[in-house]
């Protein structure tokens, strides 16, 4: 047996390259994103690799995966990488503006609502600052903000979470989403609502289990001693709507969904009615990481925009609410 190891020289740099590698999967992905030569990045990779004397990634035929010590490695990296951040941020808070990186997550539907108006923004209030946006669904979110991996985003129908800290924002009706008339070719009776029970009778496509709508859409049926009519499971609310407006089935959306996918003209919306069903966004943040000035300032924009967004969305027969 030899001695005890050495002193660790593993640096920050090292640690920002192993995350980005293993979050992109790829050298040469990782290599663009850091404006780094890919020869480079390896080298540093593999020289981190040698001080701790393990593997940490695996190449394969699509690129690298994490080993069981690359995983270990990679939540460490990203909690340390995130505590000088906030550091960073601390320090800097006595400054004129705030400054440092922020992470935001958006459900894919108000993604596409909210990205431009946001970076646009973020940029002319926050030019000293950096921002980076990622999409999941808001079950994934979720998780993110508690693990720390997202600074704040928006949920909808968040579940009670001791780890986060929930605002809402807005309460949006839940809808049929059929081809317009005319649009698929078939024959479709149109009423100006629908209700729970005549839902059933409606081949739906739907994401998978864990989405927000799907999760209230089944409770409530189950409640009321019915079971949805699920013809196809789509991950991608585009997708849905190309489905839908090819006359494959119906959707149940909220209008600002519908809003986002640039054709809502195409569509016939309906709310549900008896019961009445609504969708709640909410602004979530992590209940155990302090606020930094920039996330309070990001909190207060991103608020102010889901409430500007929701006019232009607004369809005829729906309502907003701005949830108190």
């Amino acid at each position: 047996m030899g001695g005890p190891p050495g002193p660790l020289s593993v640096n920050l740099k090292q640690l920002e390259y192993f995350v980005a590698v293993a979050e992109l999967g790829s050298f040469s992905k990782a290599a663009v994103i850091l404006n780094i030569a890919q020869p480079a990045l390896s080298r540093q990779v593999r020289l981190l690799e040698t001080d701790l004397h393990v593997t940490l990634l695996m190449r394969n035929g699509r690129g690298v995966v994490l080993t069981e010590a690359g995983k270990r490695l990679f939540d460490h990296s990203v909690g340390i990488l995130q505590l000088v951040s906030r550091v960073r941020e601390d320090i800097e808070a006595n400054r004129d503006e705030p400054a440092g990186r922020i992470v935001v997550g958006l459900p894919p539907s108000m993604g596409r609502l909210l990205t431009l108006p946001l970076v646009e923004g973020f940029r002319r209030a926050l030019p000293k600052a950096r921002l980076a946006i990622v999409e999941g669904l808001s079950a994934h979110l979720a998780e993110w903000i508690s693990t720390g991996r997202v600074d704040l985003g928006l949920l909808h129908n968040p579940e009670p979470h001791s780890a986060l800290e929930v605002t809402p924002v807005l309460e949006e009706p839940l809808g049929l989403v059929s081809p317009a008339p005319g649009k698929s070719g078939r024959k479709v009776s149109f009423r100006d609502t629908v209700k729970l029970e005549e839902l059933m009778h409606f081949p739906l496509i739907m994401p998978e289990r864990s989405h927000a709508i799907r999760k209230l859409l089944e409770a409530k049926a189950a409640l009321a001693g019915h079971k949805l009519s699920v013809a196809l499971e789509v991950s991608s609310v585009q997708s849905i709507l190309d489905l839908v407006r090819a006359g494959h089935g119906h959707a149940v959306l909220t209008p600002s969904a519908l809003a986002a996918s640039g054709a809502a003209q195409a569509f016939r919306l309906r709310p549900l009615v008896e019961p009445r069903l609504t969708c709640t966004l909410c602004l979530a943040v992590s209940a155990h990481k302090p606020a930094t000035p920039l996330s309070k300032h990001v909190f207060r924009m991103l608020h102010e925009l889901v409430v500007a967004a929701a006019g232009p969305a607004l369809l005829p027969g729906a309502s907003y609410n701005k949830a108190r």
